[in-house]
């Protein structure tokens, strides 16, 4: 993937869905122009409805199963990957937990992080992949 350095942000779900492909409480993830993204590898996918009602579709590895990126219907020209993939992710800033409705019990928001209740509108989330622009 192109410019993957100028990633500053990432940020966590924690709706059914993204807790499903994770296999745990949540999943980071990060926005990327689709235009940007080449996914090579032994890559299958699957298409659901969202609760939104938008259709997300999730990739995966064929060969280990390792969750790699979704996309919604919402926002057809950008594409979440998740940050597990990517060891330098661990020192991008959270910016922003989303679906915090549906946060399990035992975990805290996290410090500075924006918290937004369900899906957040197509607004808030041009906002924030402009700040990657930046």
């Amino acid at each position: 993937m192109s410019q993957i350095a100028n990633i500053q942000q990432q940020y966590v779900c924690h709706c059914a869905g993204c807790k499903q492909t994770s296999g745990s409480a949540l999943s980071t993830n990060f926005l990327a122009p689709r235009s940007k993204i080449a996914i090579t590898g032994p890559v299958r996918e699957y298409s659901s409805q969202a609760t939104s009602g938008n259709t997300v579709t999730r990739y995966f590895c064929s060969n280990c199963g390792s969750a790699v990126a979704h996309s919604s219907s919402m926002v057809p020209e950008l594409q979440a990957l998740q940050t597990g993939n990517f060891a330098d992710f661990g020192k991008v800033k959270i910016q922003h937990e989303l679906h915090v409705k549906d946060r399990w019990t035992g975990l805290a928001p996290v410090p500075g992080a924006t918290q937004v209740d369900a899906m957040p509108d197509i607004d808030f989330i041009q906002r924030a992949r402009d700040l990657d622009k930046a």
